[in-house]
């Protein structure tokens, strides 16, 4: 037969226990964080990895950076498998020469690194002048081995139009 427990004694076991969870629960907390600082290290060296491949048109670095089921959808609209990337960089169709980031956020959820920019870009696109601020969109998936490879890119004219009535500033 069980006897009850002093209201007393029952609180205190349940403080005991959770001082004793607590070096775990900040360990735990602590490595999370050093993991999450870790993986936007990494993700911050492939966007720069990716800004290079850009600029140099370097197709084998683009080749390792996009996954095999890598979608990319343009500023004019059109999807781009990896292999229809490859070959506008191979075509040269596409052709920067500048390419100045900033307002870089990351967004890491489990296996998944969201990255959104705001790029000011000169080049050329179809033999046209390319020139402006553009926002994109770039989504990372972590694969097996731990390998980070881009899934998914958006980018978007990011002209900033004033609301009907706002005072222009000079």
């Amino acid at each position: 037969m069980l006897r009850r427990l002093p209201i007393r004694m029952l609180i205190a076991v349940t403080v005991a226990l959770l001082v004793a969870a607590l070096p775990y629960a900040s360990a735990q907390s602590r490595s999370g964080k050093e993991r999450k600082r870790v993986e936007r290290a990494q993700i911050t060296a492939l966007e720069q990895e990716w800004q290079k491949a850009v600029l140099t048109d370097d197709i084998t670095a683009m080749d390792k950076l996009l996954s095999d089921d890598y979608l990319g959808i343009t500023a004019t609209g059109e999807v781009l498998t990896k292999a229809q990337q490859l070959d506008h960089m191979g075509e040269r169709k596409l052709m920067i020469t500048k390419l100045d980031t900033s307002e870089t956020k990351i967004k890491l959820i489990g296996n998944i690194a969201i990255v959104t920019c705001l790029a000011q870009v000169e080049g050329t696109s179809d033999d046209e002048p390319l020139h402006g601020a553009y926002r994109y969109t770039r989504i990372y998936q972590r694969l097996a081995g731990g390998v980070w490879r881009v899934t998914n890119f958006e980018i978007t004219p990011a002209n900033r139009q004033r609301p009907a009535g706002a005072a222009q500033q000079e």
